[in-house]
């Protein structure tokens, strides 16, 4: 799931400035999960912008909406005629939500409410935590499932550093490190040979050193 969290209600007022009719986006998927961008938070920031507006005499109106999912056209296209009616959109979705929307939208702006932080799972309720790092290329099969380059801060892919103690990363001295993480999860699965096994490099060219990565399924497309 891609986490995100809201950006502070000064820096929206300060990118809508200049215009009047705004129209305040949510998205129902990832961002609702992580309770950032869905609709009752739309309904609130809807809500926070109108009284930040009105304490600061500033003429503006706020219309609300939120799509399935921002980041596919077939969402988009419905309420193209809808969001024209305005001078600027404030997206609650990722980053690739606001760029999707900025792209299929009639020209205005569109601007971010929110920042993406990463791809995370949900371990208890109201906490999430990055597992991924996109790399393009997963190892996960060689790691006993545990991902040392978005576990590791240091990404570190030949065991743990000089600097952990005690299966403790020295970044975060809280954090149990990737490395040792690693370890006693291959222990437990019996499998902790295979990390004696020399692994050739890790191909980054996968990873988003490359520039924007694109996957076509010529099966799916019409």
């Amino acid at each position: 799931m891609i986490v995100a969290e809201q950006k502070p209600i000064g820096q929206v007022l300060d990118m809508i400035e200049p215009f009047e009719k705004i129209l305040v986006a949510g998205c129902a998927t990832c961002v609702t999960v992580c309770s950032t961008g869905g609709e009752k938070e739309v309904g609130i920031l809807a809500s926070a912008l109108r009284l930040a507006c009105a304490a600061r005499g500033l003429k503006k109106s706020f219309d609300e909406i939120t799509l399935t999912r921002q980041c596919d056209p077939e969402f988009i296209e419905p309420i193209k005629e809808f969001a024209s009616q305005h001078d600027a959109v404030v997206s609650m979705a990722c980053g690739v939500g606001v760029h999707f929307m900025a792209e299929h939208l009639p020209p205005m702006p569109v601007f971010p409410a929110v920042n993406t932080v990463f791809i995370g799972a949900n371990p208890e309720l109201g906490v999430w935590v990055e597992r991924c790092a996109m790399c393009g290329d997963c190892i996960l099969d060689k790691t006993g499932g545990i991902c040392p380059i978005a576990g590791c801060a240091k990404t570190m892919l030949n065991g743990p550093c000089g600097g952990s103690n005690e299966g403790m990363c020295e970044v975060d001295p809280e954090t149990p490190g990737a490395w040792a993480r690693i370890v006693e999860r291959m222990k437990q699965l019996g499998t902790l040979d295979k990390l004696d096994e020399i692994q050739p490099p890790k191909d980054w060219s996968t990873s988003r050193d490359g520039g924007p990565r694109k996957m076509i399924r010529e099966d799916l497309k019409l």
